[in-house]
């Protein structure tokens, strides 16, 4: 057993999007040669359609890849796959924590970013070997030396110790393999002590119930073991174990430092928490792995079926996306604009977009979201504290004696012909700069505390578009910070929309309200009567948008004659119009709603 964990090395690649994550371990998978080349495809540990599209991972994978050293001995490599967007982070986390080092990629054109630094210093707290691997090296513009200094200067590692490759060529991948058994340790585990495994990820197999992706740090798993979990002490009977060769590989048991998979029989996914420790009934482990936490949702969308007779099937579909995303939390909804639906609390602006697309592309529903929230926390005069993310929730403000937002700490790489604007971007989304520094003569890194609600709708988009691309974006969640907080109503001819109603900042309502209000001018057709657009908070009207009346010639056929007989006709309309704007109902077009709550302000 011993001699097997000498043979064990258990890797992750961290790398910021789009520096070649995917296609690197898709050379590893090739050369292992654990899939037949007919059954090979790119990206072939993103599983979903969105992922390839987007070119990003969002569930991370696992797999066990064989490989023939020079020195003659086969070992046996765990790669675990992870997640390369912030709003994944947590998992992220305890990927990084199953492993005992990490390649840390690096784009040979685009160099160090953000998330190359985060996901760095993630892996260095988990006290992670750390092997530099520069990727792209085949395309023209790739600037080794650069890279090379950037790596010693930024990143504090070695940068002799560098492995360049092509992922997508294929060139360097041997030297690479070569590399991970030299440089990365052995694991450390203990065979014969009480049994803890650490879960960094599941997913939902509708013949076998849940299946966990588990790395085993101490003691020996076998089929048949009763296992409890350390967070809920809820127990349930091995049915099945193995390895991830792509396809599952069943063993007779799992022992320290192998990564693998357990089927025990479990239909609800909530039961199973990422970074949750397991152990066996029979020998408990008296201290769990640290560094398990229950994942918060950070944004919180309404999410209502366009045909109203959708409702059961979007609630079917939801139900069925939870199986694999036990982060989507959802709860019964209803609006007078929309009717029934869902309010949805996801980890972030990605991860609600990919549950939008999916439940639009998978289960062919057409949707429409309510504008993201961001939890805000409320004290009421002489009570105590509560959360609120629903704008219908929000109390009369002469009850509340404060209230509070949460914050984030951004860091943004940026070469420093554009610092000037990405600064000014800052101060206006109420950015509080903390750090500035140059990394070297071209690049600059500089950090703001910054509201979350600021970044929710198009920080990304203007920063990429400041920056021509150039620029890195990270964040981390901070703590809640008093803020002016008011709920922006829209009124159409007088009645509350109260799927328009939002939270938001006392300083940006005026914006926010002229822009509602003109889009929505935008979208909706004339009626026989005027259509005052109003946006309000409480009794103050602070923008306001009219949509004319249809006005039919009603004097056209008073071709002469006097003048009276032409006001007599126009007073007689007047009057009609009158009548109907008391009866007359505005009907909102769904593309309305989609107008106003897929973008913000442009």
């Amino acid at each position: 057993m011993k001699d097997e964990q000498e043979l064990i090395r258990n890797f992750c690649i961290i790398a910021h999007i789009d520096h070649g994550k995917s296609t690197l371990a898709d050379r590893f998978i090739e050369k292992s040669q654990i899939i037949s080349s007919r059954d090979f495809h790119s990206q072939l540990l993103d599983s979903m359609d969105i992922e390839r599209e987007r070119g990003i991972t969002i569930k991370s994978q696992a797999v066990t890849i064989p490989f023939k050293s020079k020195d003659g001995k086969l070992y046996k490599l765990n790669l675990v796959d992870t997640p390369g967007h912030v709003d994944f982070s947590y998992e992220v986390s305890r990927a990084i924590a199953s492993c005992e080092g990490a390649l840390l990629l690096i784009d040979a054109t685009q160099g160090v970013e953000a998330q190359t630094l985060s996901n760095m210093y993630m892996a260095v707290e988990q006290d992670l070997e750390i092997l530099p691997v520069v990727n792209k090296m085949d395309l023209p513009s790739a600037d080794i030396d650069r890279i090379k200094e950037q790596i010693d200067h930024d990143l504090g590692l070695d940068s002799d110790l560098i492995f360049p490759v092509s992922a997508k060529m294929g060139t360097g991948i041997d030297e690479l393999l070569e590399g991970i058994v030299e440089w990365i340790p052995k694991p450390k585990g203990v065979l014969d002590a009480p049994v803890r495994a650490n879960i960094f990820d599941s997913h939902y197999d509708p013949y076998k119930g849940v299946i966990m992706h588990v790395r085993i740090f101490d003691g020996v798993l076998k089929l048949g073991d009763e296992i409890m979990f350390c967070s809920s002490e809820k127990k349930n009977k091995i049915e099945e174990l193995g390895y991830f060769k792509i396809v599952r590989d069943e063993q007779k048991s799992l022992s320290a430092g192998e990564v693998g998979y357990i089927i025990a029989g479990i239909k609800d996914i909530s039961e199973v928490r990422v970074g949750d420790t397991i152990t066996t009934t029979k020998n408990p482990c008296k201290v769990p792995l640290a560094g398990f936490r229950e994942v918060k949702p950070v944004v919180f969308s309404s999410i209502y079926p366009v045909d109203a007779d959708q409702y059961e099937d979007l609630q079917a579909s939801i139900d069925k996306l939870r199986l694999n995303d036990a982060s989507l939390m959802y709860e019964k909804d209803s609006s007078a604009a929309l009717g029934l639906g869902f309010r949805c609390g996801f980890l972030g602006l990605l991860h609600l977009e990919v549950i939008q697309e999916r439940l639009e592309r998978e289960f062919g529903l057409n949707i429409v979201l309510t504008s993201p929230s961001v939890r805000y926390r409320i004290t009421p005069k002489g009570g105590e504290p509560y959360y609120l993310d629903n704008p219908t929730e929000f109390p009369d403000p002469g009850t509340i004696e404060f209230a509070e937002e949460p914050y984030i700490k951004a860091t943004i790489i940026t070469p420093s012909e554009y610092l000037g604007n990405i600064m000014n971007l800052c101060t206006v989304k109420r950015g509080i700069q903390t750090h500035m520094e140059y990394l070297d003569a071209k690049r600059v890194e500089i950090k703001y505390d910054m509201p979350l609600s600021e970044i929710l709708f198009d920080f990304y988009d203007k920063l990429k578009s400041i920056s021509r691309g150039y620029a890195s974006f990270d964040y981390e969640e901070d703590k809640f910070r008093e803020t002016e907080l008011v709920k922006l109503d829209i009124l159409l001819n007088g009645d509350v929309v109260d799927a328009l109603s939002a939270l938001v900042y006392k300083g940006n309502a005026y914006e926010k309200a002229r822009n509602v209000c003109k889009r929505l001018k935008g979208e909706i057709s004339r009626h026989q009567f005027k259509i005052p657009i109003q946006g309000a908070i409480g009794n103050s009207i602070i923008a306001r948008e009219t949509i004319p009346a249809l006005r039919k010639d009603v004097t056209s056929k008073c071709y002469g004659g006097d003048i009276t007989r032409k006001k007599k006709l126009l007073e007689k309309q007047k009057e009609g119009k009158k009548r109907m704007k008391m009866v007359g109902r505005v009907e909102l077009p769904q593309n309305a709603f989609l107008s106003v709550l897929r973008t913000d302000d442009e």
